[in-house]
């Protein structure tokens, strides 16, 4: 890929099929249905794929619905954690499920869903509460929705009888996670909100699955799901998982542009930043894998930080250490750069956006977008 210019994102249709047939057959065997979360993947122009294969998606904003109408051609099953006057009626109007995140916010906006059900058969919405069971699986508190004051659902003590319209329940407490997190999940679920699921028609188990993951327990899955799908005939089970269709299908390729030395820590900068291009790695925080480098950092070989473009002091990660010393010009591959990582950027500092490229699967790549200066203008004003 040396005659494309860096910074580019390039995904793999190749690696994308691969992670859409191993959840597909997960579906196909288990009767669930698991949909696209648009949060962690919205490359638009990589969904003739997903088509193929009629998956549908989750939204929780009307621009993330509105690409999933325009886009995937179905409508989504949506969850805010506040509507308001002005969005409703678009929610309402793209979605087939939509979930509240507040026994409140349901009270408030049902009359219309029901006028709209009234109106539109054809094009009937479902209503869901969000509850919270209180289980804590992940460990980064900023992705654990879970976590004491959580802004996200109903707690059981506070759910006193079941609102009337409310056909299912949604609940996200996974975050990368195994089937035996989904498992410990499912029973506080059952634990708290237990009398309430043989009333409703579905249970939406929210996103985190990691299923694409290697060592990533398929089979205890499909336990699980068959084991609760028994227990509660009565549910359509549904999974919104992110990760899991882009996990290790794309990687962001850069260049160094220099190597710069204080106190003994050598960086060698790179054509894309942390903070814009791979903000998760900040966030988490964890360290990407570079295709170049040693598997693990070896201090007698050289070794460096990446430090990113910008004049952010922090937008930087390390170690890595190499074979031989990096040069300005040595290409560097930040892997699995994909999932959340497309959807997260900025162009804080005005950084260059990196293109993106598709490799289809006879080999050929699309570019399928390039960004410029008026790309950053017109985003100011």
């Amino acid at each position: 890929m040396e005659e494309y210019k860096t910074p580019y994102y390039i995904v793999y249709e190749e690696k994308l099929r691969r992670n859409i047939e191993l959840i597909t057959g997960v579906a196909r065997r288990t009767g669930v249905d698991i949909i696209m979360a648009f949060k962690a993947n919205a490359l638009w122009r990589t969904f003739d794929v997903f088509r193929e294969y009629g998956i549908e998606s989750t939204a929780s904003s009307v621009n993330e619905m509105l690409l999933a109408n325009d886009e995937l051609k179905c409508r989504t099953h949506t969850y805010c954690p506040a509507y308001t006057d002005e969005t409703i009626d678009a929610y309402i109007a793209g979605s087939s499920h939509i979930t509240f995140n507040s026994i409140e916010q349901y009270k408030r906006f049902a009359d219309k869903v029901n006028q709209h059900n009234a109106d539109w058969p054809g094009e009937r919405v479902s209503c869901g509460l969000r509850v919270n069971p209180m289980c804590s699986v992940i460990e980064t508190d900023i992705y654990n929705p879970c976590c004491p004051g959580s802004r996200f659902g109903v707690l059981a003590s506070d759910l006193k009888e079941l609102p009337e319209g409310i056909e299912g329940f949604h609940f996200h407490a996974l975050c990368e996670s195994s089937s035996f997190d989904l498992e410990k999940v499912l029973l506080a679920l059952k634990q708290q909100f237990g009398q309430y699921l043989p009333r409703l028609k579905w249970l939406n188990m929210g996103g985190g699955h990691l299923m694409t993951r290697e060592g990533y327990n398929i089979g205890h899955l499909e336990q699980v799901l068959g084991a609760f799908q028994g227990a509660y005939p009565n549910l359509q089970l549904i999974l919104e998982p992110g990760s899991a269709w882009c996990w290790q299908t794309g990687d962001l390729e850069a260049t160094v542009v220099d190597v710069v030395s204080n106190s003994g820590i050598s960086t060698a900068i790179v054509d894309v930043s942390f903070a814009c291009h791979m903000p998760d790695c900040l966030e988490m925080p964890y360290k990407p894998k570079i295709s170049q480098a040693l598997e693990e950092v070896d201090q007698s070989k050289p070794t460096y930080r990446m430090g990113g473009n910008s004049c952010l002091s922090g937008d930087y990660v390390g170690d890595w250490s190499f074979e031989k010393p990096l040069k300005r010009g040595d290409r560097i591959t930040f892997e699995d750069m994909n999932h959340y990582t497309t959807v997260k950027t900025n162009m804080f500092n005005g950084i260059q956006h990196p293109s993106i490229l598709f490799k289809r699967m006879d080999g050929s790549v699309e570019v399928l977008r390039e960004f410029d200066y008026l790309d950053y203008k017109t985003r100011m004003s």
